[in-house]
């Protein structure tokens, strides 16, 4: 395969700046383009044409690769019909918001015999990659217990996005399930999931529906995890703490930093790619006060260069998988789609412990599936 042709679905403002990363490159070209809203404006961008269906963008012979990037609720779809047409398969964050459609998409893109990557951009972060390594050179011994928090605090918005509606994002558990996979990437999948939050202080006509404050119990084979996620936390946050038997690793994503200790050394390193990178998401983080990096933007506006940074590596890694390159052990899980199912398997285990007031298992949900 010589130039490698996308299609995509979905070209909101993640969409959008996906296809010019895409486009960009000398052996990649973006040929077709469908979203019911944004689809004409993005492919002007971009020199491609508009399909009027997924369906038409999946089976059009211009389309290798099909990224679906469309909102959390429609993933299933374009997932299904792009295998079903042979095509390898990039699907943004979460890949769905039940392990049953999970489960169903793994099937399809495993009997296709086609790529299935998982979007989650996170791990293609600087500093992210260095603490695995950190972690897999035994530096901070064998962990033993991870904290993830992503709060802050949100005013009402002139209207009100999807993004704040439970049945469509899935709430914050599902659409910031970034944490949730992080913890299980060097944890482990989890086994058993406790749960308690609610809506407490955003209700009424200028909010969506979604819980606002979640506070996550997690158990693995060896050691524990805790979690927070919200937007009802005036003091916000937003890292990553991992303790070990030898010592402990720090990702703050809004301080934007990392730090190692252990009894002989104490060692600072960058989130991102470069130190300018780094400033600038602290810059926005202050700009934007306590709901920090939170950015729901429209098709023509452009990413920071922090995002669109690790866009372009996590897009360039995928690329080179599609022109035959071998996956990288740490990106493995990610290039088969078993990672995120693991992370959408125990966020499912989750929300029922919520609703039932219970400590759950995991293989509580993948046995009913």
């Amino acid at each position: 395969m010589g130039t490698v042709r996308y299609g995509i679905v979905g070209t909101g403002y993640f969409g959008a700046e996906m296809g010019r990363s895409l486009a960009a490159r000398p052996d990649a070209v973006v040929s077709v383009v469908h979203d019911p809203e944004n689809a004409r404006q993005v492919a002007d961008e971009l020199g491609a044409r508009v399909a009027g269906t997924v369906e038409e963008l999946c089976r059009d012979e211009d389309v290798d690769v099909v990224v679906v990037a469309s909102p959390n609720w429609a993933h299933l779809e374009p997932v299904l019909l792009a295998a079903q047409a042979g095509k390898h398969v990039f699907c943004e964050k979460p890949i769905a918001l039940s392990y049953r459609d999970c489960a169903d998409m793994l099937e399809a893109t495993t009997s296709a015999g086609v790529l299935f990557m998982a979007g989650h951009v996170t791990h293609f972060m600087a500093g992210v990659r260095r603490t695995k390594s950190l972690i897999a050179d035994g530096v901070i011994g064998d962990v033993l217990f991870c904290r993830a928090v992503r709060t802050g605090w949100e005013d009402p918005k002139p209207s009100v996005s999807w993004k704040k509606q439970r049945e469509l994002s899935g709430g914050h558990l599902y659409h910031h399930i970034h944490e949730l996979d992080l913890v299980q990437s060097i944890m482990g999948p989890a086994r058993v999931a406790t749960m308690v939050g609610g809506n407490v202080a955003h209700q009424g006509a200028t909010f969506g529906d979604e819980d606002d404050m979640l506070v996550i119990s997690l158990e693995f084979d060896q050691g524990f995890a805790a979690m927070e996620y919200g937007s009802a936390f005036r003091w916000p946050e937003h890292h990553i703490l991992i303790q070990g038997s030898l010592g402990a690793v720090r990702i703050d994503m809004r301080e934007v930093g990392c730090e190692v200790r252990t009894p002989e050394r104490a060692e600072q390193f960058l989130l991102h790619r470069t130190r300018q990178e780094d400033d600038e998401r602290r810059g926005i983080q202050s700009d934007r006060g306590t709901d920090g990096p939170i950015i729901y933007g429209s098709p023509q506006d452009r990413p920071p260069r922090w995002l669109r940074g690790i866009i372009d590596e996590e897009l360039d890694y995928f690329q080179g998988l599609v022109l035959g390159g071998e996956p990288l052990a740490e990106f493995a899980a990610l290039t088969d789609g078993s990672a995120a199912t693991a992370a959408i398997a125990t966020a499912d285990a989750l929300t029922l412990s919520l609703r039932e007031s219970r400590k759950v298992r995991i293989d509580e949900v993948t046995s009913r599936s």
